[in-house]
């Protein structure tokens, strides 16, 4: 009989990882002003069988945590002793941001706006270059997993080119209930991901500095859907396929027409109607009030947690589907069905790896 042939090692940073086995190897990014060593922390995968390689990458944005969690929870699975390919976990990106618990880098820039970085650039230009060079250019697939801004809060969804059917497809494989056509920034790390072949996934749920515990159970259980759809992993027995998500080609900010103190009255993932009273805005002491109202019909994917709002700034994120009802109802089945309050149980459920 022949002998199978061993797949060839993996290697990162002058390390080596063998197949059927996972390192944590640290990068080593810019010192602390303190004199103290920084890295960014990468945890390899290495499956016996060929595949492809996905990276999966959290707080990019330094106070963007769910992300973080979703990776822990991911590298626990049991599914991924099974795996073909390889998965390059990043749990945190933004080392600096975290620390500080900041969105920014200690430059003031947004790391996901200086890619593709550069060597002898800025703090964020190098740590966006090292990202690239040592991930994004080793891997055929991404999923970069994010939140809300501060004070606000996000529905789960995932941001995506939807021209591209190969995307489409993986994204459909997250199971969001929410698909959103989103075009590539200049500067983002999904723009350059693009230029070289790599294709990328983008899932926003959950707010800034809080762990979101249906974002993060979405977020592990979309993460895994995507490596079953691309091969990585093979479905068990009690794998259920994603539900089936609505598509919104196109969405709209609102925002508040004067300052003052808001009471927001619409929750997020519900549908409203064109006209609708989303939010009453008023003055301290009550003497002029306005209504913030919904420009379009649609569902709403984003809103505000604060009470306080100045002129211009946005209050409700508002995505506009075909059908608007059946988009509705996609949201409220999701919710249900990830809601701790209603199982502890996860659909995915399965024994920890360790």
């Amino acid at each position: 009989m022949a002998r199978v042939s061993r797949r060839a090692s993996f290697t990162i940073a002058e390390q080596v990882v063998q197949a059927g086995s996972r390192a944590t190897i640290d990068l080593p990014v810019a010192p602390l002003y303190t004199h103290t060593p920084l890295t960014m922390p990468v945890q390899v995968v290495h499956g016996h069988r060929d595949g492809p390689t996905l990276f999966v990458s959290g707080v990019i944005h330094g106070d963007e945590l769910n992300g973080m969690e979703i990776i822990r929870r991911l590298l626990r699975h049991t599914a991924l002793k099974h795996l073909r390919g390889t998965l390059m976990a990043i749990p945190v990106v933004n080392v600096h941001g975290l620390i500080h618990r900041d969105r920014y880098m200690p430059d003031r820039r947004d790391l996901n706006r200086s890619f593709p970085g550069s060597e002898r650039g800025s703090v964020a230009a190098r740590l966006a270059h090292l990202f690239m060079h040592e991930v994004v250019a080793r891997c055929d697939y991404g999923i970069d997993l994010h939140t809300a801004g501060t004070h606000r809060v996000n529905l789960p969804q995932v941001r995506a080119d939807l021209d591209d059917e190969e995307t489409v497809r993986l994204a459909r494989a997250f199971g969001a209930p929410v698909l959103l056509n989103s075009q590539l920034r200049d500067g983002s790390m999904r723009q350059v991901a693009e230029d070289v072949g790599c294709k990328v996934l983008l899932y926003e749920a959950g707010e800034a500095l809080r762990f979101d515990e249906v974002a993060i159970r979405a977020g592990v259980a979309g993460v895994l859907g995507v490596m079953r759809a691309l091969g990585m992993l093979v479905a068990g027995r009690t794998h259920r396929p994603p539900a089936d998500p609505v598509v919104a080609r196109s969405s709209q900010w609102v925002r508040a027409e004067q300052s003052g103190i808001v009471r927001l009255v619409v929750p997020l993932g519900s549908r409203v109607r064109k006209g609708q009273t989303l939010a009453y805005i008023a003055d301290p002491f009550g003497e002029s009030e306005t209504a913030a109202l919904a420009p379009v019909s649609g569902i709403v994917i984003g809103r505000s947690t604060l009470p306080l709002a100045n002129e211009g700034e946005a209050l409700f994120h508002i995505a506009r589907f075909e059908d608007v009802r059946g988009a509705e109802e996609q949201v409220t089945l999701f919710q249900e069905a990830l809601d701790p309050a209603q199982t502890t149980a996860m659909p995915y459920d399965e024994p920890s790896i360790l």
